[in-house]
């Protein structure tokens, strides 16, 4: 085995993984700043449809972005299990409102294929790879695509 290849084998990526209705994401645990329980969303007049509002964390405000109308999916009611991952993009904080948080996973780099050219119904383009677990297939979604360049700054001014 080259060198190389014995490297990604021990390669461990480390993800915060969470579901969005029936199928498991994960994302990069770097890119995570903190996941907290929902809180009260002030709306905000002519956001984008997937733009939930904003929320005040210690003094900050940040756009909270719901990700199930992100991916087209049908809207559901905030529960127990409904959390709010923080995560920066682009040098911006923003929240990812989620189903619920299963865990944090280390999974093997060589466990990860390219993405199919379509996920679950996804466009691809938000999928960095496809992580294969024991039981389940993993969607790993790339951070950076999830949002448009103008959709970052009209959240800017949100």
């Amino acid at each position: 085995m080259e060198a190389t290849q014995k490297r990604q084998d021990v390669e461990l990526m480390q993800l915060v993984t969470f579901s969005i209705g029936d199928e498991e994401f994960g994302v990069d645990i770097l890119k995570v700043q903190e996941i907290i329980r929902t809180m009260e969303i002030t709306r905000v007049p002519r956001a984008p449809a997937f733009v939930e509002g904003v929320i005040n964390l210690r003094g900050k405000v940040i756009p909270i972005i719901d990700l199930r109308k992100r991916f087209g999916l049908q809207a559901r009611g905030h529960d127990k299990n409904t959390r709010i991952i923080v995560i920066e993009i682009s040098n911006m904080i923003v929240g990812f409102v989620v189903d619920s948080v299963s865990e944090v996973l280390r999974i093997p780099a060589s466990t990860v294929e390219p993405p199919p050219p379509m996920v679950a119904g996804l466009e691809s383009e938000y999928i960095s790879g496809v992580g294969k677990l024991e039981d389940r297939l993993l969607i790993l979604l790339d951070l950076n695509r999830l949002l448009s360049r103008e959709e970052r700054s009209v959240l800017l001014q949100v």
